[in-house]
């Protein structure tokens, strides 16, 4: 349910062209609905401007199906993170126009594009190719959160000349997303060469001292780079998110 779906059930209701009672009725499920094996959260588009993204693992194929057929019921889209092709194949076979992205593990159907907005792009930055399925879970979600998305791959500190042959791309970016796993130093390097916000994303890439990205984490928490903030390991979309609210923040929100 979008701020436009709900603007125009009251401007029908105002000209006279729908009841009270039929305005009521197509607006009950606000601001969610129960679906027993999940609450849906309808209400969060108007709240936010960007729809309630379901975490694909731990959920049935069914499931996500009985989500997605809701959501698109409601004129909303359908985001789903975390999504093994096995999973993905299913629901292409039950959800019209469903599209995977499959190094990033998305799925989505867009059901009401939203148009490019904010101060500019968000460049979303990968140390190396071991990294990319997060940093294209980032690249992907911030797409479909209504960002115009740069992408640069396999620039990490083992070779600083591949990065530095960027910056001038990367000055023109509105906010960057950094994404490394071993020892996480790229956030850092990238942070003190820009003055543009940061958002740095721990992968679980890395030998056995690495810890699944603990290392990685503990690193950019303790940036000497001024200003970096910090999602969790392998938290592509979080990092979306956060780049997205960043991104609009004093301008109208679009989509």
């Amino acid at each position: 349910m979008t701020e436009d779906h709900i603007r125009r059930i009251l401007d029908q209701v105002a000209a006279g062209r729908m009841s009270a009672e039929g305005a009521l009725k197509r607006l009950r499920h606000l601001p969610f609905e129960d679906l027993g094996f999940a609450k849906l959260d309808l209400h969060r588009t108007l709240r936010r401007g960007i729809p309630e993204v379901v975490f694909g693992e731990g959920k049935s194929a069914a499931q996500i199906v009985a989500i997605g057929k809701r959501a698109i019921a409601a004129h909303g889209n359908l985001i789903v993170t975390r999504l093994g092709p096995e999973k993905a194949r299913k629901l292409k076979a039950r959800l019209k126009r469903f599209v995977y992205h499959e190094v990033a593990r998305v799925g989505a159907i867009v059901v009401r594009p939203v148009a490019p907005s904010g101060h500019g792009t968000v460049a979303v930055v990968c140390a190396g190719t071991s990294d990319l399925p997060i940093a294209e879970e980032a690249a992907v979600c911030a797409e479909l959160f209504g960002n115009r998305v740069a992408r640069l791959h396999d620039v990490g500190v083992a070779g600083l000349h591949r990065l530095t042959a960027n910056l001038e791309m990367l000055s023109g970016a509105a906010v960057l997303i950094v994404v490394a796993g071993m020892e996480g130093a790229l956030p850092s390097v990238v942070a003190g060469l820009l003055d543009k916000p940061v958002i740095a994303v721990p992968t679980s890439v890395g030998y056995g001292t690495a810890f699944g990205g603990l290392a990685a984490l503990l690193g950019m928490l303790n940036s000497c780079a001024s200003g970096v903030t910090v999602v969790n390991i392998d938290n592509g979309f979080g990092a979306a998110l956060a780049a997205t609210l960043m991104n609009r923040v004093g301008t109208a929100r679009g989509g």
